[in-house]
């Protein structure tokens, strides 16, 4: 190939080697910048306030809340370090060579496997606390969830080596040139990965979630059977089908949010073995880690201990001796 101009080339000492400058419009690259990294700055912000809020309140530590921690740990993780680099490797010549881009794919495994892992527990602790509530505290114990979440993000990190194996004993095979960070994965691999990181937990959450739901209704149904007096009877019923409704709402929002930011790259995982070769991954991937940024809204902001604790934590009153003993229930 013959390079007539080496000012296009992210390395120019080294000519037919390297990779060619990312083509963008100044304009059109100051924006998608801006965009990225606002959505970068949210996701971090959102989970690092449910990190200090449940690490702060003693009132927070409970075994619910544990799994609501573990869950923003890795959405703050995604934040911090995989959106940053996959905004560089969009935007920019990759620099940092082909071992940090390996720790990079290692890192984008592990890191959203862990929150996919936080995610399934959950659904485990509240179909307990909603179908076994007599049973949840002998079984759902601080010592047990934090020995369950120790468990996954130990998995997650062998898991993580597995699936990578390939690219950890080559870093580098799949580029095609110098100045660019590339992730092949075979189809085995892929394939495997959507059964265990995808079809599995969905199938999971949302057999576990339906169940909630059908016990709520039951429940609900119970007590309004219960009711004699007419118009009690007709204000429990509202009350009722509103609490029904918000569940429902609910719970399409986990399933739906949850499908919307994972199907799409798993599909394209499955059709093209390079999983960073079209021009159009990157929204994909983005997607893909949009989910951290959702899921403080979707497992946090529904409780109002969260919005106690958040106004203590934005107004500094988390600084003053005591705060950690504060009523935020």
């Amino acid at each position: 190939m013959e390079i007539r101009d080496g000012a296009d080339l992210c390395f120019p000492q080294l000519l037919n080697s390297s990779c060619r400058k990312p083509i963008l419009h100044w304009s059109e690259a100051v924006l998608l910048n801006i965009v990225l990294f606002f959505i970068s700055l949210v996701t971090v912000a959102l989970n690092l306030l449910v990190i200090i809020s449940i690490s702060h309140f003693r009132k927070l530590h409970t075994a619910t809340n544990i799994l609501l921690l573990s869950l923003a740990v890795s959405d703050f993780l995604v934040g911090l370090l995989l959106m940053p680099l996959e905004i560089l490797r969009k935007t920019t010549c990759w620099l940092f060579g082909d071992i940090v881009c390996v720790l990079y794919g290692y890192l984008v495994c592990y890191i959203v496997s862990a929150s996919i892992g936080n995610i399934v527990l959950i659904s485990v602790d509240r179909y307990v606390a909603i179908c076994d509530p007599l049973h949840y505290s002998t079984r759902i114990t601080v010592t047990r969830v934090t020995r369950s979440v120790c468990l996954c993000w130990l998995w997650y990190a062998f898991y993580s080596i597995i699936y990578m194996k390939d690219d950890l004993i080559q870093p580098g095979r799949s580029n095609s040139c110098f100045g660019e960070c590339t992730l092949a994965i075979n189809y085995v691999t892929g394939t495997v990965d959507l059964i265990l990181n995808f079809i599995i937990p969905v199938t999971v959450i949302v057999v576990l979630y339906m169940r909630i739901f059908v016990v709520a209704v039951s429940h609900a149904t119970a007590m309004r059977s219960h009711t004699t007096d007419v118009s009690l009877q007709h204000s429990l019923t509202l009350t009722q089908r509103k609490s029904e409704l918000k569940a429902a709402r609910t719970l399409a929002v986990l399933v739906v949010i949850y499908l919307v930011c994972f199907l799409p790259f798993y599909c394209y995982s499955l059709v093209e073995v390079n999983l960073t070769s079209t021009s159009y991954a990157s929204f994909l991937f983005f997607l893909f880690y949009c989910n951290s940024c959702l899921n403080p809204v979707i497992y946090a902001l529904f409780y109002p201990w969260f919005r106690k604790a958040i106004k203590l934590t934005v107004t500094l009153q988390i600084l003053q001796p005591g705060s950690c003993e504060a009523n935020v229930l």
